[in-house]
């Protein structure tokens, strides 16, 4: 009984140290400086600043916020994960609404992930954001456009977003407690689809 713990002590260890060589490998986290951050320079100065006006204009008129990420990979997280942790860290939207939408395109590793926050889940269900991606963004970014793919995506959810009433603060900060059980990570968010495209 005593070799059986001890076994299963340096197990326990030894899982610890690869779960923190594993943490100390991922990507770091960019800062929230802009609605659009494109770590690759994929769009172009004119692109990416059209781009921010138009969310900019977006939250103006409909008030949720929209983000777009652009990183080379997510690598050795898939995206899933990754934007998990802009997520929590970025917390889009108002604090007691939690209406945001996060947009992460990983152009290495050829996928996207759209994440959607849960008082808009209405809005931008996980079938919608599976048939933006699929007929918005992928033919586009398969052809080099990923202006022209983020800019469809981006007009599409604006469509979307402005068919849905925003919550009221105080209602949703009752459903937040609510839903605190069901929704623990990235404060008031969960997250939508994500797809890869394969470049040709």
């Amino acid at each position: 009984m005593t070799h059986g713990f001890l076994r299963w002590c340096v197990a326990s260890l030894l899982s610890l140290a690869a779960m923190a060589a594993w943490a100390q490998d991922l990507q770091p986290l960019p800062a929230l400086t802009a609605r659009v951050i494109d770590t690759t320079a994929t769009l172009s100065l004119d692109q990416a600043a059209a781009l921010e006006r138009k969310l900019a204009a977006i939250e103006e008129s409909r008030v949720p916020q929209l983000v777009i990420l652009i990183v080379g990979s997510t690598l050795p997280e898939d995206i899933v994960s990754y934007a998990q942790r802009v997520g929590d860290a970025w917390k889009l939207g108002r604090r007691e609404v939690g209406d945001g939408v996060l947009i992460v395109v990983a152009k290495n590793d050829h996928a996207v992930r759209i994440a959607v926050a849960k008082s808009l889940e209405g809005a931008i269900p996980d079938l919608a954001a599976t048939h933006i991606i699929n007929d918005r963004v992928t033919p586009a970014f398969k052809a080099g456009d990923f202006a022209g793919g983020l800019n469809a995506a981006v007009d599409r959810l604006a469509e979307r977003i402005g068919t849905e009433a925003c919550p009221n603060p105080r209602h949703a900060a009752a459903a937040r407690r609510r839903l605190v059980s069901t929704c623990r990570t990235w404060p008031f968010f969960c997250l939508s689809e994500r797809r890869s495209w394969a470049l040709c």
